[in-house]
């Protein structure tokens, strides 16, 4: 039984949930009163695309809905791309920058794992991806992820390690696992068993929001004014 979910956890990634990468930012026209607001962007791959489930089901448009009830008027752009890896990531980051993000949301990598990638290429391209977007001015919190066991607890491990591990590198905030709580649950997972139904995704950002929360709130404040030496 575990050998044929991985076969298919592996088959639908690598086959099903391919997708040409778009060739310029689609932005929605901001509605009146909203030009002052942020812009927050969820990076990543099929898992913040929302493969799947209407665009309003979305991690990224559940997330708004949940901010701006939390008094955080922030416009969260949806820049997930199927079938993506870290490499990819990262040669689309220039795509990214022209959405003129205020702040990242960065979850890649998952496919990565599936294929067996080198971790340190993961490590690598993730330290590139954010020191790009630090050189900007742009904070970025990143979303940690896990990989199946087919490959082994050497390779498991080293995987995981990869997100604490540039976090920490990169001063950064991390929320440990994206998909925690949903990884693994049927009536959370779409009949791929891979991507998360809306109440999968609904769960993600109950256990998410609080964190992204402080986060926003914190980068929102205005840097202290140095004070003068006094004689």
């Amino acid at each position: 039984m575990l050998q044929r979910l991985l076969t298919l956890f592996v088959s639908v990634i690598l086959v099903g949930c391919q997708a040409a990468p778009p060739t310029s930012p689609v932005q929605a026209t901001p509605s009146p009163g909203t030009a002052s607001r942020k812009t927050l962007v969820a990076f990543g791959d099929s898992l913040t695309e929302g493969l799947g489930v209407d665009i309003e089901q979305t991690y990224p448009a559940q997330l708004e809905r949940t901010l701006q009830g939390e008094n955080l008027d922030w416009k969260v752009v949806n820049a997930g791309l199927s079938g993506e890896t870290s490499s990819g990531a990262l040669s689309r980051l220039d795509w990214v920058l022209k959405l003129d993000p205020d702040a990242v949301l960065l979850e890649t990598g998952a496919n990565d794992g599936l294929r067996g990638i080198d971790p340190k290429i993961t490590k690598n391209n993730l330290t590139a991806i954010i020191n790009k977007l630090q050189d900007q001015r742009i904070p970025v919190m990143l979303m940690g992820m896990k990989t199946l066991s087919n490959l082994g607890p050497d390779y498991t491990d080293e995987f995981e390690a990869v997100y604490p591990t540039v976090a920490g590198e990169m001063q950064i905030p991390l929320i440990p696992f994206f998909l925690e709580g949903v990884a693994g649950v049927t009536n959370l997972n779409q009949e791929d068993r891979i991507h998360p139904t809306e109440e999968g995704y609904t769960l993600i950002v109950e256990k998410i929001a609080p964190s992204v929360g402080r986060w926003l709130s914190e980068i929102s404040q205005p840097s202290p004014t140095p004070t003068p030496d006094q004689p």
